[in-house]
């Protein structure tokens, strides 16, 4: 599902909260096939101009490495960003954040492998303008169906900025979204987390923050997409999409969708993930 849906009668574009972050990486055990963690770390590198492509890989080749020669049971991957500001994406994903703090502890206390670490932090700090990290739970009343990552290419990831004291609104608006899409597009899928730690759009001041996330294994997913948006607004009517705009305008401070790249060159995936598709997950 794309993130765009039919010009309402405000004038505005309303982003429906589509996700499938399924299944992410754990930390120690992978999760699920058809599900995913209850807990997810993302790291954003923002990369001076000139400083990607090529020049950043080989500096996360270093991370990649150091985890495969201390044959490290923690995982995680990487993704480029299409749109937007320069920058590079690192997903990590857990059960529980005790298991987030015990990875940091083993990780830490390995320490030929946290030197190793040191250092290719300080020779990819070179490349980079800024550095930031959020920390999010899943919200499984928001989001419908299991995706897969199997095959995926592509993510757009959506960031909601809910005013304070308008949770309500915002809930009731996405749970209207579920509702339509289990007769319009029953096969879609999303997962939708609420971010505990951390602001992904720091420019924005609120209440809740929200991620969703839609998975692509071809950007002509995003054609088919528009698509579902005009059966979505012929299904709700126009009473429903006065209705959305409504909540909308009353619970949203601030939204920001953007493209990014699965980038397996820069990726440290479980073994099986490179077993399943080993021509995509292999380094090169």
């Amino acid at each position: 599902m794309h993130a765009l849906v039919p010009k309402l009668l405000t004038g505005c574009f309303l982003l429906p909260l589509a996700a499938a972050l399924s299944p992410l990486l754990h930390a120690q055990t992978p999760p699920p096939e058809d599900g995913p963690p209850n807990v997810l770390v993302i790291h954003r590198e923002y990369l001076k101009p000139g400083k990607g492509g090529m020049l950043h890989d080989r500096s996360e080749s270093a991370f990649v490495k150091a985890f495969d020669e201390a044959k490290s049971p923690f995982h995680y991957f990487a993704m480029d960003s299409l749109s937007g500001v320069s920058r590079t994406l690192f997903f990590f994903a857990y059960d529980s954040f005790a298991d987030w703090e015990k990875e940091n502890a083993a990780i830490a206390a390995n320490k030929d492998l946290a030197a190793k670490v040191d250092h290719a932090t300080l020779m990819d700090g070179d490349l980079l303008s800024s550095y930031d990290a959020a920390a999010m739970t899943l919200r499984p009343d928001l989001s419908f169906n299991k995706g897969n990552i199997n095959g995926t290419r592509y993510f757009e990831i959506t960031t909601f900025v809910v005013k304070p004291g308008h949770m309500h609104e915002f809930t009731e608006v996405a749970k209207m979204y579920i509702d339509a899409y289990k007769k319009i597009a029953p096969d879609a899928h999303w997962d939708t987390f609420e971010v505990m730690y951390g602001n992904p759009l720091p420019t924005a001041a609120g209440g809740g923050i929200f991620l969703v996330m839609n998975l692509m294994k071809s950007l002509a997913e995003t054609d088919k997409s528009i698509q579902d948006s005009d059966k979505f607004a012929a299904e709700v009517g126009a009473d429903g999409m006065k209705k959305i705009s409504e909540l909308t305008a009353a619970s949203v401070e601030a939204t920001s969708t953007n493209l990014f790249a699965i980038n397996p060159g820069e990726s440290n995936p479980p073994a099986e993930w490179a077993k399943r598709d080993p021509g995509f997950w292999k380094a090169p």
